[in-house]
């Protein structure tokens, strides 16, 4: 429709393969800029004469006092959440302002201002920091049972079975509800199962989360009721088989997410070669941290508990070291990276950030294991809970609110 309405003939669309089409000559005849050519994204849409200042996004960012014009979203919508923050609320007793806003500046002031924007939605919210957690959970805890019945770290305990399997499965099934429910159309989950996209990380992460729950679950449900005298107990060979398979399901539910946030190529803070990494490891200290508060209720084996205190505790030290130095204590590669770190770190999110997730998530929880006590463990894993669920959210939500146009 623009390319129609268009008086000046400022818009061409075509076909740019066809060297006989006018936009393929105009292309050949002029030069053109394009933006963000450093993702690699191959943009379809060449600007002639583009003006840098107009093509990058992050020239002029956050609130501004005033625009020429602008679209917003009303207030009376829904969450102010769902969409990046353009002008300040109104004033108290001040009649919410409409969709279009006009600059109440002199025209002079708005040569050197933001002419016109639009409100951007923010496509991720708090079911996404929240379903990072209770994956988390869910892995470490089968992944660490797993691991310790194979190595031999521990002899297997059914009752460790039964009772963290049950907290596994719980934090799986609510990993699937929030994945379900933060989909535009809930229904679409079952098209991404019916008619999967290969290339999507979203597809593959579903798979594995199937999978995942498969394995895990039939473990644990026939582990469970062998633990209750329901079932004969399972032949050793297939218990070890079923924890080898059970190993690398739930390092990949841990960890695919890092690869679903590579594809987001224009949040560049999720980039981080480290968060495959920096995932797992949240994994495993968050499954040790659910045993050792199990254990503080039921009566785990010494072993188990000993291996889960050491693995929480070493989780949390190589988690900070991770956060301070490999996340955030580096340059990153790109200024929308460096604006988002910046975010977190010195800006809207550092209270949070320093004081909820270094604080409450990391030294609060190692101060009172060394302190000891069932009460202080206790305490301590909730701590680490809410800290990943602090950290999870501000590494969800600064770099979407870093604009891309």
């Amino acid at each position: 429709a623009c390319v129609v309405v268009c008086p000046e003939h400022a818009i061409l669309f075509g076909d740019m393969d066809d060297p006989t089409t006018e936009i393929s000559k105009t292309l050949n005849a002029h030069h053109t800029t394009v933006r963000k050519p450093e993702q690699g994204t191959a943009p379809k849409l060449f600007y002639i004469d583009g003006d840098d200042v107009a093509l990058h996004p992050t020239v002029v960012s956050g609130q501004q006092a005033t625009f020429a014009t602008t679209d917003v979203i009303t207030e009376q919508g829904g969450s102010p959440r769902k969409h990046l923050p353009i002008l300040g609320k109104s004033d108290q007793g001040v009649p919410p302002r409409g969709p279009i806003h006009i600059g109440g500046a002199t025209m002079a002031e708005q040569m050197v201002q933001v002419a016109y924007n639009a409100q951007h939605k923010i496509p991720w919210h708090w079911p996404v920091p929240a379903y990072l957690v209770t994956k988390g959970i869910a892995a470490g805890i089968m992944l660490i049972l797993a691991l310790g019945h194979v190595l031999g770290l521990f002899a297997f305990d059914g009752l460790a079975m039964l009772v963290g399997g049950l907290v596994a499965m719980i934090a799986l099934a609510v990993t699937t509800a929030l994945l379900v429910y933060d989909l535009e159309r809930p229904k679409m989950f079952l098209t991404i199962l019916l008619r999967p996209q290969w290339r999507s990380w979203l597809t593959r992460g579903a798979f594995l989360l199937v999978a995942f729950s498969t394995v895990g679950g039939a473990w644990w449900a026939y582990e469970s009721a062998a633990h209750l005298g329901l079932l004969p107990a399972i032949d050793p060979m297939v218990r070890t088989a079923l924890a080898w398979v059970t190993v690398p399901l739930a390092i990949g539910a841990a960890i695919y997410t890092a690869f679903l946030f590579a594809q987001a190529e224009g949040r560049d803070l999720w980039q981080s070669p480290l968060l495959p990494v920096h995932l797992i490891v949240q994994a495993l200290y968050m499954g040790a941290g659910s045993l050792v508060l199990v254990s503080s209720f039921t009566a785990l084996s010494a072993p188990l508990v000993s291996a889960a205190t050491t693995t929480f505790v070493a989780g949390l030290i190589v988690d900070l070291f991770i956060t301070l130095v490999g996340e955030f204590g580096v340059p990153h590669a790109s200024e929308v990276a460096a604006r988002a770190a910046h975010e977190i770190t010195h800006g809207r999110y550092q209270n949070m950030f320093w004081w909820g997730v270094i604080g409450l998530g990391h030294v609060v929880p190692l101060a009172l294991v060394w302190v000891g006590g069932s009460a202080a463990l206790t305490i301590g894993v909730l701590a680490a809970v809410v800290g990943l669920y602090l950290y999870e959210h501000a590494f969800v939500m600064a770099p979407q609110e870093v604009p891309n146009s």
